[in-house]
């Protein structure tokens, strides 16, 4: 897709952005994709039923109307929040670079801040006394050597760096709506944020946060920021699902080496042993990240939305390549690029095969640029 720099959108363009995100079977790498197939919101919206009858779907696709997005939008607006796509200058930029950026964040407070290079700080929800204290001194260096610090919210490691990154600046990514207070103990922090900082979220205003929620904002809290640095984490936990997005996403993970003896340093123990880099002060990390706050000579660019759509495969190539496509897919995950290559088919057909079969509510999209068929996916599409 072409680059641009960075536009507002006009209300409706914003709309129809939240409608086409909010569309069933449509995710953050399928938006992408409609738009890049169809060059406007508006066609894309136009395509999802005749996309999603080519893939094998037998009933209507559920597309989410207007008067439900300007109802979400309206919430949003009511409780002081705002709405960034994906294409505007105030979403964070290393986030846009990742494939499965989300088109929309709702957001409460400063917007700007998110234009600024983050360090994200997580750790444990039963810290000790003693690595809050640490969480905030770092939190407090690393804001004044530049950095947003962004972290999730949660009880202990999280909400000691919110707390040490308030006069600095600090993004908070939460798991529900950014209207919701989870957990309720922090709603003094929350509201400290919301007057200096800024709330993030990708899921819609209004929402409980529910469990399946939390990977998700782990993986944005990974992709806004340059690193990850984990204070104090158990062997499975939800800080190291957060290192894990960072590692997959090509950013640094840091972590604070901990005694054997205690629970809470297991997990930043054995990210040291597997590359992580040991921190005991904030120069450890600012030795790592040193001029990533100066601007690379070409920043990354989000998607250009506004211009010409490339002229898609022809229907009857599709259709003449779609068995054989299908027949390369099972419920075990594979590469994209492996079912190019065993098709024997252009990389256009077999993107909008697939990108067919996934509005049709028969495949889903893996980590890895993996697709996978849905079991029982037949029946679904009916």
């Amino acid at each position: 897709m072409p680059a641009s720099a960075p536009h507002a959108l006009n209300r409706n363009e914003r709309l129809d952005w939240l409608r086409l995100i909010r569309s069933e079977n449509v995710g953050p790498i399928t938006f992408r994709q409609l738009l890049a197939r169809f060059g406007s919101v508006g066609a894309a919206l136009d395509a999802l039923p005749e996309l999603a009858r080519r893939g094998g779907r037998r009933r209507p696709i559920a597309i989410c109307s207007r008067a439900v997005a300007e109802a979400e939008l309206a919430r949003l607006e009511a409780a002081g929040g705002f709405l960034i796509a994906l294409c505007e200058p105030d979403y964070p930029p290393t986030l846009a670079a990742l494939e499965d950026a989300p088109p929309v964040l709702g957001c409460l407070g400063h917007a700007h801040l998110l234009r600024r290079p983050a360090i994200a700080i997580v750790g444990a929800r039963n810290a000790s006394a003693n690595g809050r204290r640490l969480a905030r001194q770092l939190a407090a260096e690393l804001g004044e050597a530049g950095f947003l610090v962004a972290s999730g919210l949660a009880r202990g490691i999280d909400a000691a760096a919110h707390e040490g990154a308030l006069e600095t600046g600090t993004v908070a990514v939460v798991a529900g709506g950014v209207d919701i207070i989870y957990p309720e103990e922090n709603t003094g922090l929350y509201e400290e944020i919301r007057a200096r900082g800024v709330l993030a979220s990708e899921i819609a205003v209004g929402t409980v946060p529910q469990a399946r929620h939390f990977p998700r904002r782990n993986r944005l809290i990974s992709g806004m920021s340059r690193g990850v640095l984990v204070i104090e984490a158990a062997l499975r936990s939800g800080s190291l699902i957060t290192a894990r997005f960072a590692a997959d996403q090509g950013r640094d993970v840091f972590a604070v080496p901990g005694s054997p003896l205690d629970p809470r340093a297991r997990g930043c123990n054995n990210l040291i042993r597997q590359g992580a880099v040991l921190v005991e002060s904030a120069a450890d990390v600012l030795d790592v990240l040193e001029g990533t706050l100066i601007p690379p000579v070409e920043e990354p660019k989000a998607a250009d939305f506004l211009g010409p759509a490339p002229t898609p495969p022809d229907a009857a190539e599709i259709a003449e390549a779609r068995d054989r496509i299908e027949e390369s897919l099972g419920p075990t995950p594979v590469a994209v690029d492996e079912v190019i290559r065993e098709c024997h088919v252009s990389p256009a057909i077999v993107h909008m095969a697939l990108l067919e079969l996934e509005l049709a509510g028969r495949l889903e999209r893996h980590p890895g640029n993996r697709v996978a068929l849905i079991a029982g996916s037949s029946a679904a599409a009916s």
